[in-house]
């Protein structure tokens, strides 16, 4: 079986696959000061929680956009599984063409996302990956992944604005009934929500004007994917596991050289 794991900001997101299926899908916590044999025991008690082995494991692929937490992760996998993770760094067989001004700038997420669209649901393709930041990438007709852009995330963006206001109060995520809030709470909830829709779509209507393809299809993955798609039609598609599958196919492509 392969191990997957996506390292991001919040949480880190793991998946265990079989050929192509997904045996089991995980997520912690991103806790930099935790160490290998932390992070060491709580995968290996997973595992043992759903009747799997590490020794099942016979291969690791990670991703991540985490630099400090890298060691770290790299070491639990050599000492509880045995096994020496690869990971999606610049070299490693990816089979798009990644047409950006310096690929080995480009995150390594988005890079699976593109190639887990480009295989599952072909091109042209725009995927979003709502996480910590909210990321949107582009694969043209041709299967190159051509760009994008990078916005705060929706919790992080509700987060500095309480943080750089003297007044406002923290409020939950929850969509109100209506955009126009009777109290503070619900202006905060709509302006964050409808106003982060609203962002959602004027970027999707401009990168499908300049690719030319209003036909390109829309996927959405990330802690927010749902919440957002339910307010609009231009997400077309979600997908949660869509950076661990593009991890598997990865792996894949570089086990086969």
């Amino acid at each position: 079986m392969i191990f997957t794991m996506d390292i991001g900001n919040t949480n880190i997101k793991t998946g265990l696959f079989q050929g192509k299926e997904l045996v089991r899908y995980w997520r912690l916590s991103t806790n930099r000061s935790s160490t290998s044999d932390e992070y060491g025991m709580l995968v290996t008690n997973l595992f043992r929680s759903a009747g799997l082995s590490p020794d099942q494991v016979t291969g690791i692929m990670l991703s991540s956009v985490v630099p400090p937490v890298n060691f770290t992760i790299e070491h639990m996998c050599n000492d509880y599984f045995g096994i020496a993770p690869k990971f999606v760094v610049p070299g490693v067989k990816t089979g798009i063409n990644i047409q950006y001004d310096n690929p080995r700038a480009l995150g390594s997420d988005r890079i699976c996302n593109a190639v887990a669209v480009q295989a599952f649901y072909g091109a042209p393709c725009i995927f979003i990956d709502f996480g910590t930041a909210t990321t949107f990438g582009v694969v043209d007709e041709k299967g190159a992944f051509v760009g994008g852009c990078i916005c705060p995330g929706i919790k992080l963006a509700s987060e500095a604005l309480v943080r750089g206001t003297s007044k406002l109060p923290n409020f939950e995520l929850v969509k109100p009934d209506s955009v126009i809030g009777k109290n503070t709470i619900t202006n905060l909830q709509a302006g964050m929500i409808y106003g982060y829709v609203g962002q959602v779509e004027y970027l999707i209507k401009k990168m499908k004007r300049e690719i030319g393809r209003d036909d390109a299809v829309v996927v959405a993955t990330g802690g927010m994917a749902r919440m957002i798609a339910s307010e609009t039609r231009v997400i077309d598609q979600i997908d949660g596991l869509l950076t661990l599958k593009g991890l598997r196919l990865i792996y894949e492509r570089n086990a086969e050289g």
